[in-house]
């Protein structure tokens, strides 16, 4: 079968999309005519978007007014295209760029493009999931203080699974060096328009903002913006690198989305917001049935020091269980029809937006609810057995009887400090031993994984979604790195970048 007749099956599927796009396959909250008969060119009276003067102007310009920045520029390649832009226009060859290490992969190409020589903040790790946080305000100014040639930070806000930074504070210290401040905001572009989701980052002083607008907004796949403010980015500069990074040939079903999307939200944003934000509320609340599985909350976040939390993000935690994440990813997927966004090894994660309905929350709260009943059998099956076996253990050996419970505590109830498959371990980050330029311009080789230890790697190896590396070319492939990698594999997970089905790995060939 082909992907388009794929997609027609899919289409009438009773899958149920708690993932990307935002717009959730809802023909109810916008439509759009066969796109063949509205797919043109740069034709007479429908502008061009590289030299933008006429109804493409307008448009961004309706968009700029909307999210409040100085400049908002169409992007048909994604929040990429954007990410590419925004370090290429704010940087020059061998510059030192401040970077989150909790960065997309599309932050690491523009450091490989443009040479530059990047100086990694870590994130904070959530210590009950296992996330990775948001970045201290105070260890941006260190860095800062440290490294006074920085041209460029580089921050990710919400991160993938919705923790946010203090990107007001973070802004005033970068303001404070004349330092621009690029956020990765890919997961926020419906930040803002409601009172009970976080501030979005272009009214919180940050200069340069991406926005991937299909992620959390009723968009078409690849649709996002580029904000600019203040005047320590040249927007001119922009504009230059817009047109180097972007097609010159952009998708004019693509832009008409776009301004479908802004035009939605001008002309009814308040009203689907309100009805989003109430169906939200109410999952939240009935998710507090939970007896065994987790759900991440704003006040779990504020607890262990974290600034905000965008409720949007359904993260569901599986940590301290018999069944993985896998498992009960596979299980909504497979008996419940419920297709998740990402699947890590003690959590899912889930997707929401304007674009869901009532009968799509009810469904993932049902089946949650559900499943979560199962584990509560799992529980009093397993004490009814131990409870038996005692009964019938006449011998009196407590040591053997505490041996037993112990092993069975530490099945159901593991600790994973020490386990691999944790991005968020602070403890693991690789050693740069050279720039990812100088590590794609050495003599490479394929070797066995197993045999990669304390190699120095030739290629990205990302983690996806969401596509952050877990190894740059040219850092080393440290014991632990090479069992966070195995783990992910042994847990099912997608690592990209691993040569002959995850088996080998490319890596610097050593010298003779």
């Amino acid at each position: 079968m082909n992907l388009y007749d794929k997609l027609l099956k899919y289409r009438v599927s009773d899958y149920y999309p708690m993932h990307m796009p935002g717009h959730k396959r809802n023909k109810d909250l916008l439509t759009m005519v066969n796109p063949y008969s509205i797919d043109i060119t740069e034709i007479d009276g429908f502008d061009n978007l590289h030299h933008a003067e006429e109804v493409l102007l307008q448009g961004m310009e309706r968009a700029a007014d909307l999210y409040k920045s100085h400049f908002t520029g169409y992007l048909v390649g994604g929040s990429t295209a954007g990410i590419l832009t925004g370090i290429s226009a704010c940087t020059k060859k061998g510059d030192k760029i401040l970077v989150a290490r909790n960065s997309h992969k599309s932050v690491y190409h523009g450091i490989y493009l443009n040479e530059l020589e990047p100086v990694y903040i870590y994130p904070q790790t959530e210590p009950q999931f296992g996330i990775s946080g948001g970045i201290f305000p105070e260890k941006v100014e260190e860095m800062l203080i440290k490294h006074p040639d920085i041209k460029l930070v580089v921050l990710t806000s919400p991160t993938y699974e919705g923790i946010l930074s203090d990107i007001k504070s973070i802004a005033d210290i970068t303001h404070k060096y004349g330092v621009p401040l690029m956020v990765d905001e890919a997961h926020g572009a419906h930040l803002g328009f409601h009172p009970g989701f976080p501030k979005g980052s272009v009214g919180l002083g940050a200069d340069i903002v991406i926005h991937s607008i299909h992620k959390t907004l009723p968009a078409l796949t690849q649709s996002a913006l580029i904000h600019v403010n203040g005047n320590l980015a040249d927007v001119e500069e922009i504009k230059r690198y817009l047109a180097i990074y972007q097609s010159s040939s952009p998708s004019y079903l693509l832009m008409a989305g776009i301004e479908q999307c802004i035009t939605l939200l001008k002309e009814k944003g308040e009203e689907l917001f309100e009805e989003y934000y109430n169906q939200l509320t109410l999952f939240y609340n009935r998710m507090e049935g939970l007896k065994y599985l987790r759900i991440l909350t704003g006040d779990r976040v504020k607890s262990n020091g974290y600034f905000a939390f965008d409720p949007s993000k359904i993260v569901i935690s599986v940590k301290g269980l018999e069944k993985n994440g896998i498992d009960l990813y596979t299980c909504l997927l497979k008996q419940y029809h419920i297709q998740m966004e990402m699947v890590s090894k003690d959590y899912i994660l889930g997707m929401t937006s304007i674009g869901d309905t009532r009968e799509g929350f009810k469904r993932l709260g049902d089946a949650l609810l559900e499943i979560d009943n199962q584990y509560k059998e799992c529980r009093l099956q397993d004490n009814k057995n131990s409870d038996k076996k005692e009964n019938e253990d006449e011998s009196g050996n407590n040591s053997r009887n505490e041996k037993d419970l112990m092993l069975q505590k530490n099945t159901i109830e593991k600790s994973d400090n020490k386990q691999v498959g944790d991005y968020a371990d602070n403890h693991v980050y690789p050693q740069r031993v050279m720039s990812s330029n100088d590590a794609y311009n050495r003599p490479r080789e394929v070797i066995l994984l197993s045999d990669s230890i304390g190699r120095i790697t030739a290629e990205y190896i990302n983690l996806y979604p969401p596509g952050i590396p877990l190894l740059v070319p040219g850092e080393k492939i440290s014991k632990d790195i090479y069992l966070k990698i195995i783990g992910y594999q042994e847990s099912g997970l997608s690592i990209q970048g691993l040569e002959d089905t995850g088996k080998c790995i490319k890596v610097i060939k050593n010298e003779t």
